[in-house]
């Protein structure tokens, strides 16, 4: 059967399934809305986060990335994996226990302050609206190329899809839509995982075919080394960058996961406290599964391409070649008229771009897999991006008619007015979230980094503290937050968009890169928060008396 049909069957399967599930659980309350009534068993909420958190950066980029920068790419792995220990460790129980709808809800109402919630609102409505206009470009993205439509078109679908199953389901139809994704994402990315590990290795499991060696009794990382070495390319097993950048990256993203606000709302959906730490539990080995293959998929993909394209006809390419060409996301230049593909480290002579975020999902066709094979991978990508979108979606909305309106502007409305306000919020952000995915601002590509930074500078101190301090007032929380997500936020613009006079990597403060300054802006959030509240009055009693029983089992 041909390609197409193939993607076509898979894709409507798959969409059909979302949109039955959201029929089915659709909301009737505010509660069901933003917290899914709040019964959810841990185990399906673990695989809900899992998806929630595996968005189309994890699924596509992750491996992408770690396929061109090798070792250094590694710090994507510890961070965001990490990130979920400590929030089953210091922040789930908790935030469970002290049963608010949303982040900027529980800062709110800790910090006794509208100001306090309203810039957690601020920062909440940034970071989703940020990821999620990169969830709706890779729906785009994914769309041309398999759906063969442009990606206006692909990206409207992708909205109507989304919009139909959040605005309809609120957090109770994205729950249980979201159990349906993650298991067709992590079959559709281990599949051609374990395809291709057998294929090259004779080894059915990745994340020990990688380590294996192939056909020709060389071990595929020393094969990938030798054959970065020829390119001019550092070492794939080395890294490049310096060992405190390594730290402050990696602390950012786990603490950036602990502190993002579509993740931390899906531990209000179960229970009781003691379910919140077993979904983040599951969730973790969930997560783990993708994760621990990514790294086999990126030595599998890396070496692939190297092999079929460098220094090969470009005449004689295979079909996928030309297909993701018309992408924009693959050219070929070939400047010295020779007709082959001179692929190297050199940017005066190499003729070869390559978009990381291919590296996924052009893998299997670069492998030359079944159609089926690929058919399901691009369900896979589309359902990690809508899983996250959806998540997003639902913070944004929340953010709107529960923190701004009911809390500050309306506190009389509704529960049935509350729910309308929430869906009218929802389906507004999603068609803001579909323009910025139709016409990306500069900020797109550094989606991840500017979203983990903000996150990591601004709610993860404020939510630590207020959690395990009782002398931590709103003067400090607000003061803290303002300096944190002000420092990022002129870093992010400095370094990555040239704002501020621009600066190059050898301006950096520190020697600390972008994507890993949310680590010193977060220790600026931590220092002025805790002198500022030292030098201003404590809480009232009943907020002390607060924090001492969310703590208690």
């Amino acid at each position: 059967m041909e390609l197409q049909y193939w993607i076509w069957i898979a894709v409507g399967l798959s969409f059909s399934l979302y949109i039955g599930i959201a029929i089915w659980s659709r909301a009737g309350s505010t509660k069901e809305f933003y917290v899914a009534g709040g019964g959810v068993h841990p185990i399906a909420n673990g695989m809900a986060t899992a998806a929630d958190w595996m968005s189309a950066a994890s699924f596509i980029s992750m491996a992408g990335i770690i396929s061109f920068n090798g070792y250094d790419g590694s710090v994507y792995l510890m961070g965001w994996t990490g990130g979920y220990v400590l929030l089953a460790l210091l922040l789930a129980p908790y935030l469970r226990k002290f049963g608010k709808f949303t982040v900027p809800d529980f800062i709110g109402d800790r910090y006794y302050s509208n100001t306090a919630r309203s810039v957690a609102v601020f920062c909440a409505l940034i970071v989703s609206f940020t990821y999620i206009a990169g969830q709706m470009r890779g729906v785009g993205v994914v769309f041309s190329r398999y759906l063969e439509v442009d990606i206006v078109t692909g990206v409207l679908i992708g909205m109507g899809i989304v919009l139909f199953y959040a605005v309809l389901g609120g957090m109770k139809g994205i729950t249980y839509t979201q159990v349906a994704q993650y298991c067709v994402l992590i079959f559709a990315f281990m599949v051609p995982a374990i395809y291709i590990s057998f294929l090259v290795t004779g080894n059915v499991i990745p994340q020990l075919g990688f380590g294996s060696s192939g056909a020709d009794g060389v071990y595929l990382l020393d094969k990938l080394d030798g054959l970065h070495r020829e390119l001019g390319f550092h070492e794939y097993t080395s890294g490049s960058k310096s060992m405190f950048d390594v730290f402050c990256i990696t602390m950012a993203l786990m603490v950036g996961t602990a502190g993002l606000p579509h993740v931390i709302v899906r531990f209000f959906t179960v229970k009781k406290v003691s379910d919140a730490r077993k979904s983040a539990g599951w969730a973790l080995l969930f997560i783990a599964i993708l994760y621990t293959t990514a790294p086999a998929i990126a030595v599998f993909s890396r070496t692939n391409l190297i092999e079929t394209v460098s220094n090969q006809p470009y005449d004689q390419m295979p079909y996928w070649f030309e297909k993701w060409e018309t992408t924009g996301l693959l050219g070929f230049t070939d400047k010295n008229e020779d007709g082959l593909i001179q692929y190297t480290a050199d940017t005066t002579t190499n003729e070869l771009t390559v978009d990381a975020d291919i590296m996924v999902l052009a893998n299997p066709e670069i492998a030359q897999l079944p159609n089926w094979v690929i058919a399901l991978l691009a369900a896979g990508a589309l359902a990690a991006a809508l899983s996250t979108a959806a998540g997003l979606l639902l913070v944004i909305s929340s953010a709107v008619s529960h923190d701004l309106l009911k809390k500050m502007v309306m506190p009389n409305i509704s529960d049935k007015g509350e729910l309308i306000a929430a869906r009218i919020a929802a389906t507004g952000a999603v068609c803001l979230a579909g323009y910025f995915g139709v016409n990306p601002p500069g900020f797109v590509a550094a989606t991840v980094a500017l979203a983990f930074g903000l996150a990591a500078s601004s709610f993860f101190p404020a939510i630590l503290l207020g959690i395990f301090s009782k002398r931590i007032n709103k003067e400090g929380a607000i003061s803290g937050m303002l300096v944190g997500v002000s420092l990022m936020l002129f870093y992010m613009l400095k370094f990555k968009f040239g704002w501020f006079g621009g600066g190059t990597k050898a301006n950096w403060w520190f020697g600390i890169s972008p994507e890993g300054f949310g680590t010193i802006a977060m220790i600026a959030n931590f220092v002025v928060t805790l002198i500022i509240s030292s030098k201003t009055p404590a809480p009232s009693k009943e907020i002390q008396e607060l924090v001492v029983n969310i703590r208690k089992p």
